[in-house]
């Protein structure tokens, strides 16, 4: 009696340490497919300043709560961020999945552009781009708003919240897609800056 109900403890311990392995998600990948491909990559600063981003949703290099993401509510987990240099025009931020390839380039999430300034938060939770400010483009379209992680099971996916001090506010023609915004960034960036946070698929999701 004794030595079934052994085996039988040892047989659900055997089920639980194979299925662990099977619904956790680990750490991102060594390399960064998009790494060299990202808007802080190929825009850099004129002078070589630095911005220091925060948000306070996640650590640096932390995992994205998942009110965070399309999961569960797509939420702004917000963003803020030192100011820039004195010639300072706008504030422009694109975010990227470095991990996730589309069309040659990581995937494009969101951007807002035009911030004034002034400005250098973005409040958790944010419905609309503050005074001035504007939507940009992303991957489905223009004008849209914060589109949180929502990626393929697997390892977990960098996400970078990169953020821009330009010498000039951008004009509509750059608000069209990635091509144009970038392109009318290029030349333009005083000081530069991200945060980068880890995704993952949400238990019970369907992939």
């Amino acid at each position: 009696m004794i030595a079934r109900a052994f085996a039988a403890v040892l047989a659900s311990l055997l089920v639980v340490s194979v299925a662990a392995p099977l619904c956790a998600q680990g750490a991102p990948t060594a390399s960064e497919p998009g790494a060299s491909q990202l808007a802080l990559a190929n825009l850099p600063a004129n002078s070589g300043a630095k911005l220091t981003v925060h948000t306070p949703a996640f650590a640096p290099g932390g995992d994205i709560p998942f009110e965070n993401t399309q999961y569960k509510g797509n939420v702004f987990p917000g963003l803020s961020w030192s100011a820039g240099p004195a010639r300072t025009k706008s504030y422009a931020i694109i975010m990227q999945d470095g991990d996730a390839m589309h069309d040659g380039a990581p995937l494009f999430h969101w951007s807002m552009v035009n911030i004034p300034p002034s400005v250098t938060s973005l409040a958790p939770g944010m419905k609309a781009p503050p005074a001035g400010a504007t939507y940009g483009p992303n991957i489905r379209g223009t004008d849209q708003p914060y589109m949180g992680p929502h990626m393929p099971a697997g390892p977990k996916h960098r996400y970078h919240f990169q953020v821009f001090a330009l010498d000039r506010t951008l004009p509509d023609a750059a608000l069209a897609n990635y091509a144009a915004l970038t392109g009318a960034m290029k030349g333009h960036v005083l000081a530069s800056g991200e945060v980068i946070g880890l995704g993952q698929v949400a238990p019970g999701a369907s992939h």
